[in-house]
């Protein structure tokens, strides 16, 4: 290592470093590795939840249970070598490498192959700052720079001595590290809260659209206190409803349903670092849109993909690969743009309420819908004539305002907290390379400064 005393930095094997930190290779960092067969576990119906490497997120502070299988306590006993404990770090060692998320307490999951957990050596490192350091752009590069050259990148526990980890005092670690976390735990707790509050609006939209149960003309659920039900191509429904579809509620259908830009109308050499978000089918799952990695549409384009810029109430479809995931568009998504991926619904407010009809697309029988139908055996899509022509319930407009009167407290809630979470993660984002770099120093108490 080199020192600069002008400027108070040296070199190291990681870039500029601040002259009093010390480095560690990330060997030494850790004291324990759990590493599972190279094969997959033997699954079951039901039993501990088998995290794969597609439920390590980056956004998200602890593995998500997206798309799980499950492995039976019997092999949870016998066949896996070890498992995590509560502080391991999980990291994805094959296909997307450093890929890292945190091991929550208590542990109700059990690892498979593709990822390995690491023990932080707390006699020399702080858990946290080493999970921070890891979720940096610098680590992240050190574990590119490991895999030049191969087909299916792989970080091997072999490397590991090859990669190093800055080393600031004991204080300094944990005051960088419990700042990255409780900003992380932030995030996590609006998240969870929107979760609740999502929950909600689909037990609201049950009990009185699939369960019949709303409140009749003497504030009693409707089908319990008797009320009237007729025969429909669906199954019965409350007299005097219908069943309708996108195609019977337009008149002018080229208004209602819209495919976004192709490749040929926006390029991207239209990318700008500031413009309008463009939403691209990964960043719409379970109704929602999130990710913080959309390109955004330079603004010069507005003039001709005016009609694809957005509008508060209007929902979005994935139309490629995953077909039928869809978001209601609030008012922190107003002027963004869907991209040729998806398709665009603005429903009649004479005919039907948005909220409502966005929450109608949210239901397993609708999706179960758009599965049989989406054409394509090989690349499965959805197309405008095809949602167009999707059957669903439809109660009388009174009724479908009343339910999106009712969410109104709550969706305003969720909105606050995914702007919370913007915020949040940017100053998180921006405050972590230079936390790492020692561009940002943090305060150490003068009682516990170490002596030269």
């Amino acid at each position: 290592m080199t020192v600069s005393e002008e400027t108070g930095l040296k070199e190291s094997e990681i870039g500029r470093i601040p002259k009093d930190w010390d480095t560690i290779s990330f060997d030494k960092a850790i004291s324990h590795i759990v590493d599972n067969r190279g094969k997959t576990a033997p699954t079951s119906k039901n039993g501990i939840a088998l995290i794969a490497t597609n439920c390590i997120k980056e956004n998200a502070l602890y593995p998500v249970k997206e798309r799980i299988r499950y492995v039976s306590k019997e092999t949870y006993e016998n066949w896996f070598r070890d498992h995590p404990k509560p502080d391991d770090i999980i990291i994805v060692n094959k296909g997307t490498p450093g890929m890292v998320c945190l091991v929550p307490s208590p542990v109700d999951f059990v690892i498979a192959q593709d990822m390995v957990a690491v023990r932080p050596n707390k006699s020399r490192i702080y858990g946290r700052f080493l999970f921070a350091f890891m979720r940096s752009k610098i680590f992240k590069h050190e574990v590119d720079s490991l895999n030049v050259g191969t087909t299916i990148p792989h970080l091997k526990k072999t490397y590991f001595p090859l990669l190093t980890v800055p080393l600031p005092s004991k204080d300094e670690q944990t005051a960088i590290g419990d700042t990255y976390y409780n900003l992380s735990k932030k995030i996590e707790t609006n998240l969870k809260m929107n979760e609740t509050l999502e929950a909600i609006g689909h037990a609201v939209f049950n009990r009185w659209f699939v369960d019949f149960e709303f409140p009749n003309e003497g504030g009693k659920p409707y089908k319990s206190s008797g009320g009237e039900m007729i025969d429909s191509e669906i199954g019965e429904i409350p007299k005097r409803w219908l069943i309708s579809s996108l195609d019977q509620l337009h008149e002018k259908k080229e208004n209602c349903v819209i495919t976004g830009p192709f490749g040929s109308n926006l390029h991207a050499s239209d990318y700008r670092e500031t413009g309008t978000p463009l939403i691209l089918v990964k960043h719409v799952k379970d109704g929602r849109i999130s990710g913080g990695d959309m390109p955004s549409v330079g603004n010069h384009k507005f003039p001709e993909m005016n009609r694809y810029l957005l509008k508060i109430g209007d929902i979005v479809f994935t139309r490629v690969a995953v077909v039928g995931e869809s978001a209601y568009i609030r008012k922190r998504n107003e002027n963004w743009m869907i991209s040729g991926q998806m398709l665009r619904v603005r429903a009649n407010r004479n005919r039907i309420n948005p909220r409502y009809l966005a929450q109608v697309f949210q239901q397993r029988i609708f999706k179960d819908q758009v599965s049989n139908y989406a054409v394509g055996s090989t690349r499965p899509s959805l197309n405008t004539k095809l949602l167009l022509s999707f059957k669903f319930v439809l109660p009388p407009l009174r009724l479908q305002n009343n339910f999106s009167e009712l969410l109104e407290g709550a969706d305003a809630q969720i909105e606050n907290n995914l702007n919370q979470i913007d915020t949040l993660s940017s100053i998180r984002d921006l405050l972590l390379p230079k936390l790492m770099s020692g561009k940002i120093r943090v305060p150490v108490p003068k009682d516990n400064v170490e002596p030269d």
